[in-house]
């Protein structure tokens, strides 16, 4: 078997409007978060996160939060790179609310992680489209920051 290795590819960060909720539905409760901006930046790319996309978070009855994130990115040359993300968010309801109050709390005390895909045209990032990736995120008050490392 072999030894998964990693490597860092990007930080990505963006702010979001303020939640839509839906309370109590046949899933679950969901939580709408759209991106109101956001950068990204790594060794081999950099630019915009664009407005628009977002996060349609599932609450699970048992306290976790399944993420469906998805971006479009906006390189410096202009290019344009889709982002597609699950993953999940368990964090306790009081550090919840303590980050959204502007609080510091360490990401180790909560798990956020996301399984990252990509899809673009532009030839110069066409290797983006043969990897899957793995996202490390925080949360911040105003949104999220993740580190993106590529597996291989």
């Amino acid at each position: 078997m072999a030894d998964l290795q990693s490597e860092h590819l990007m930080q990505m960060s963006a702010e979001f409007d303020d939640p839509l909720v839906i309370i109590n539905g046949p899933v679950g409760s969901r939580r709408i978060l759209y991106a109101r901006r956001g950068v990204f930046s790594g060794a081999r790319l950099k630019g915009d996160l664009l407005p628009g996309g977002g996060d349609w978070v599932r609450q699970r009855q048992d306290g976790v939060s399944e993420l469906d994130i998805r971006f479009l990115l906006r390189a410096e040359d202009g290019k344009l790179i889709y982002v597609t993300c699950r993953g999940l968010f368990d964090i306790s309801p009081e550090l919840r609310r303590l980050i959204q109050s502007g609080g510091e709390v360490d990401p180790s005390e909560y798990y956020f992680r996301t399984a990252v895909m990509f899809e673009t045209g532009a030839e110069k990032y066409s290797w983006l489209n043969r990897l899957l990736a793995v996202g490390v995120g925080r949360r911040t008050a105003a949104g999220m920051v993740t580190e993106v490392f590529t597996i291989r």
